[in-house]
Order: C-alpha cells, then structure tokens, then sequence
C-alpha cells in the first residue's frame, strides 16, 4: 500500500471498486459466472500488488502487461457475436446508466493520489482529465432515462462522449506510467495504479466502465426497446 496515504483513501476507492462491481452485476442480468470472474481477477492483481509485484518497474518485459494485455483481450472477447448476444439483451440500460456515476469519486481520489504525489497533475481535472463530467452527469442522464424524457439518440450521443473520455484517461494513465512507452509525467509518474488497492482502477473499474459504455451503444444502435 502506498505509505503515508490516509486510509480512508484506500477504503473510499475499495468501496467503489465494491459498487462497479455490484452495479455491472445487476445492469447484467445477474450473471454470477461473469461477476466472479472478475472478482477473482481482481483478488489476484490486488495480492500481486500487495506484495510489490508491479512496483518492480524496470522488468522486461514490464510486468503491467499482465493487466494490459488480459484487459485488452477480455475487451474483445466480451464483444464477439456469441458473447454480445450473451450479454446486450440481458442488459439494463436503466441501471448501467447509473454505474458511471462512480466516477466522480474516483475522480476526487486521483486528485487526493496526485496531491500525494502518486500521480501527474495531467491525471486530475485540474489537468487534462475532465472525466469527471461523466460522473457529475451519470445521474441525471440515468433519472432522465427512467424518467421517458431522454431520447434514444441523446443517450447514445451522452455514451459516445463518456466513452471518449474515460479512454482519453486511461491512454494518458498508460502514457504518464513507469513504463517503455511513457511520454508524459516524467517529473511526477502515474505511480499508484503499480499499488494495492489502485491496481484494480487499470485491471477492473476503467475496463467495466469502458465495456458497459461500447455494450450501452451497440444494444441501443441495434435494439428498438431497452
């Protein structure tokens, strides 16, 4: 765990983790395989990371890979026709709608990480991430949504620019790393995602989210009814 670091940091960001999780559950249709999947993915990244593995930054190849390229995969995998036809029509729009409202949090505790130096400032809304417009409007979109008063096409435009978003974050987490393709940050590296419990926002929370929003617009580009 990152030292200094106040508790209720790493409590705040594990309840969250906790609530993408519950919420990608139900917006699912309840699917028990696919929820503990990812559980167990989570466990192993988290011990890996308890125990320094990713925080031996000079490996090669980098030992991050064993997050990018499974998430990378999985992403792919999950939209495949048999699996798209195993999850779109049991989704929920009505509540994966409301499970990008977690990101307003996370984006608070990666100022807080930034403020411990856990992070460049690029990484933070006073930076060059304004992901925290996703979360800010989640809720609204979703009361809206349930409401009947937002238009299919407005919640497809809303999921196109939150996908955008979180995707820009995550190619800057990736590019502000400690890792051979680093760009940005040299001064201050994007150092906590290599720390227990931070490993999961790479390897779990940011893939959910980006999967839900690409599943979100196929469903509503190819369905009539949600």
């Amino acid at each position: 765990m990152i030292e200094n670091l106040p508790n209720w940091i790493n409590w705040l960001f594990l309840l969250i983790t906790g609530l993408t999780i519950y919420i990608f559950h139900f917006a699912n249709g309840k699917s028990y395989k696919l929820t503990i999947t990812i559980v167990v993915w989570s466990l192993v990244h988290s011990i890996l990371a308890y125990n320094g593995f990713y925080q031996q930054t000079q490996s090669l190849p980098p030992r991050f890979l064993l997050v990018l390229v499974p998430v990378l995969g999985s992403i792919i995998y999950g939209l495949t026709e048999k699996q798209r036809n195993k999850i779109i029509p049991k989704r929920q729009l009505k509540v994966s709608t409301f499970l990008h409202t977690i990101r307003f949090p996370v984006e608070i505790i990666l100022y807080y990480l930034f403020t411990y130096k856990m992070l460049p400032e690029l990484m933070t809304f006073e930076g060059r991430n304004f992901d925290i417009l996703a979360g800010i409007s989640a809720p609204l979109i979703g009361v809206l949504w349930l409401k009947g008063v937002l238009s299919r096409n407005t919640l497809i435009i809303w999921n196109v620019l939150c996908l955008f978003l979180i995707l820009f974050v995550y190619i800057n987490g990736i590019l502000s790393s400690e890792l051979p393709i680093q760009i940005f940050g040299f001064e201050q590296p994007t150092r906590a995602i290599n720390y227990f419990p931070f490993i999961v926002l790479p390897a779990t929370v940011v893939p959910i989210v980006i999967y839900t929003h690409i599943t979100d617009i196929i469903k509503l580009l190819t369905e009539k009814t949600a």
